[in-house]
């Protein structure tokens, strides 16, 4: 095979202790030494950026011992994976782990005098662990004999302001990564960057999110033109369901990038929700891989759907949602409800995740996060004062305890019978649908139920397509 050029990101499973580490390491050299071009990206060690978030927000609610206690927590595990992995070699490393966690404890005592942490503030001390986790695999890949440096990404990642969930800024990102990394590949230098975070052009820290650093790799992926991102993880690929609800859940070979996005919106552990847009504005596959069996083939997400013998691909849930309802014989020919309704859903701020209106639009319903419901339902209370009064509207009302299911499948597409076989496989097994919906691309198909029939709608819709089989097994 011709020489490639690969960016590898690595969660933080894969660096989570030091067994994964020298995992991530050997992986990252076999890959380097085979002649390709090879970008590394880690996460933080698992629960690293927890900590970090919780010493913050401690610190702010005026509790001054748990920062000091959760910054040794974070030390001496940092301490002993640096000692097993490299022994006297790895104290360049803790120097520079002890001078970031000495500026992150002056940092909690300004919060704590402030009494509050910005959300600023908050992206520069979530965004620590990466720093570590970069340092000590460029460390490790030295010690074993390959050319490495860590890379930080607010160097070259740049982004504009949205602290907490921040936009990449592609040119100038571009620009920063051909002088940044391009000449390192060209030494044969192995780049192990951090993820998860960024910087504005100002140089103020940013992170792009919880799971941002899937987001950081396409991103790199852009900028370097590369031939493919490699999501490595702790399962083999993309599978048919959650293991844990369907024990015959099988991993796909193949999917596309809308297939991949519609799995990630609707709860799967597939990518960061943002992740393919990068890799879709320039064509770049992207392989979802197991760093505990690297030699599985995993998953591969294309462009172009792959349409196999079956229709839908995938089930996939959302839990913890709230079907949020707005009813009234008087909503009927009235323009403008249902503006009102979402305008002011989203001056709350609250992200509408599924929408289904009657034909009669007598109802309007959707689903938002469980924590929001309440809060949506005062807000549109007072916007439709009057209406209630006047009784145009009759009510509206929160419904708790629901999930939203979602069969995603490009096959799904022009295909007639889908939606018969499975809501056919529903009712056999008792199961009552809430609200239904299924947007004009016809890649998925969505419906809420009860939260405690929730497991048992993914495995009846599991069984009634057959997603346990190989296609060439499944029957029509």
């Amino acid at each position: 095979m011709s020489a490639q050029r690969y960016v590898m990101k690595f969660g933080g499973t894969s660096v989570g202790s030091p067994e994964a580490i020298r995992r991530t390491a050997s992986i990252l050299k076999r890959w380097h030494q085979e002649g390709h071009e090879v970008v590394g990206v880690v996460s933080a060690m698992r629960g690293v950026t927890d900590q970090l978030i919780q010493a913050a927000t401690s610190a702010a609610q005026g509790d001054a011992q748990a920062p000091t206690r959760l910054r040794e927590a974070i030390w001496e595990r940092h301490v002993s994976a640096i000692r097993e992995l490299l022994g006297a070699d790895g104290q360049p490393v803790l120097d520079f782990i002890a001078q970031e966690l000495e500026s992150f404890s002056n940092l909690c005592a300004a919060i704590a005098v402030l009494g509050e942490v910005t959300p600023r503030a908050m992206d520069l001390i979530s965004s620590l662990g990466e720093r570590f986790s970069a340092h000590m695999v460029a460390a490790v890949l030295r010690a074993d004999g390959v050319s490495s440096a860590a890379v930080m990404a607010d160097e070259v990642v740049i982004t504009d302001d949205t602290f907490g969930a921040a936009n990449p800024l592609l040119d100038v990102t571009t620009r920063r990564v051909q002088e940044k990394i391009v000449p390192l590949l060209r030494k044969r230098i192995l780049p192990v960057v951090t993820g998860f975070l960024g910087a504005t052009p100002e140089g103020y820290v940013t992170t792009l999110g919880r799971g941002g650093s899937d987001y950081t790799a396409a991103i790199l992926g852009y900028a370097l033109d590369a031939d493919e991102v490699w999501i490595w993880t702790d399962v083999d690929g993309v599978l048919t369901a959650d293991p844990r609800i369907v024990p015959d859940a099988r991993t796909l070979p193949r999917i596309s990038y809308t297939e991949a996005a519609e799995m990630a919106y609707f709860g799967a552990r597939v990518l960061h929700p943002k992740t393919v847009q990068p890799a879709v504005m320039k064509g770049i596959p992207l392989r979802i891989v197991n760093t505990f069996n690297p030699d599985a083939p995993g998953t591969l997400i294309v462009e172009e759907p792959v349409v196999e013998d079956h229709t839908v691909k995938a089930v996939t849930m959302i839990p913890r949602v709230a079907l949020v309802t707005v009813e009234g014989r008087g909503m009927l020919g009235v323009p403008g409800v249902a503006a009102r309704v979402f305008e002011t859903v989203a001056r709350e701020g609250v992200s509408v995740l599924m929408i289904s209106q009657s034909s009669s639009e007598q109802s309007i319903c959707f689903l938002v996060e469980e924590a929001a419901g309440d809060r949506v339902v005062r807000a549109l209370e007072q916007t439709f004062e009057r209406e209630l009064a006047q009784q145009h509207i009759d009510r509206i009302w929160a419904e708790k305890d629901v999930v939203i299911i979602a069969a995603v499948g490009a096959g799904m597409r022009h295909t007639p019978g889908v939606a018969a076989r499975l809501f056919g496989a529903l009712g056999e097994r008792r199961i009552n649908v809430l609200s239904i919906a299924q947007g004009g691309s016809e890649y998925n198909l969505s419906l809420v139920v009860a939260e405690q029939d929730a497991h048992e709608a993914v495995r009846a819709i599991h069984a009634a397509f057959e997603l346990g089989r190989r296609p060439q097994e499944q029957r029509e």
